[in-house]
């Protein structure tokens, strides 16, 4: 099938196909599809073989896993632009999580062949996914953390921070086009408790609650409250 102009562009701007040779990013997109989702759909389920490395070409989709009894943990919001997934390629093993779209979302797979191809072939892309995999750990260490000492807003305020982490996401725009339920499900809050910690972020004066989006007024703030608490 022709690789639509979509998702040629979408690769084009990924930061990691900048240093590929033409026949590297040949091959990429030769080998690259895309899928759409509507919101509520899963993209990967979870114990299913890691074959693709994923990115979201548009839409947000969300990383978690339910227990046993029922409990979801979110470990990730992915929105528009970024790629994820690359851990379970490398560890050659059934995903430990499924990826859920939380709006109706584009996304684009590239095979594991291709990817494991790049690492051995591109010095620029291995160096990519070193950082890529190192930040995706500090970014979990700070999650754990969040998670076990501090209160909602301050979850709320990491969860939002981190998607201006300019390795993992691309967040330029300090109005996050994200509605009080999608915060709740990356912050892994009921909606009744992600209002009420939005509102003491605004009390705060770090952001500002817009019709199904917030405006972020204090980066650095948000990113001292979402390790602090205070």
């Amino acid at each position: 099938m022709p690789l639509s102009a979509e998702l040629q562009r979408f690769i084009s701007r990924s930061a990691w196909s900048a240093n590929l040779t033409p026949e590297q990013l040949a091959r990429v997109q030769k080998d690259a599809v895309q899928r759409s989702y509507s919101s509520g759909a899963i993209v990967c389920h979870r114990g299913t073989p890691a074959d693709h490395w994923l990115g979201v070409i548009e839409g947000l989709v969300k990383v978690d896993a339910v227990s046993e009894r029922g409990r979801s943990t979110t470990f990730a919001g992915v929105p528009t632009g970024c790629w994820f997934g690359e851990g379970s390629l490398l560890k050659d093993e059934p995903r430990s999580y499924s990826v859920v779209a939380l709006r109706d979302s584009e996304v684009a797979f590239i095979p594991r062949f291709t990817f494991e191809w790049l690492l051995e072939n591109s010095h620029p892309f291995s160096r990519f996914v070193i950082d890529q995999l190192n930040a995706r750990c500090g970014y979990y260490v700070g999650l754990v953390g969040s998670l076990r000492w501090h209160k909602a807003s301050a979850r709320v305020a990491f969860c939002l921070a981190e998607l201006f982490n300019p390795q993992l996401f691309n967040a330029t725009d300090l109005t996050l086009g994200l509605s009080q339920e999608e915060i709740g499900r990356l912050s892994g809050l009921s909606r009744q408790n992600t209002n009420r910690a939005l509102h003491d972020l605004a009390d705060a004066g770090l952001l500002m609650i817009e019709y199904g989006s917030v405006r972020i007024l204090d980066l650095a703030g948000l990113r001292d409250f979402a390790h602090t608490g205070d």
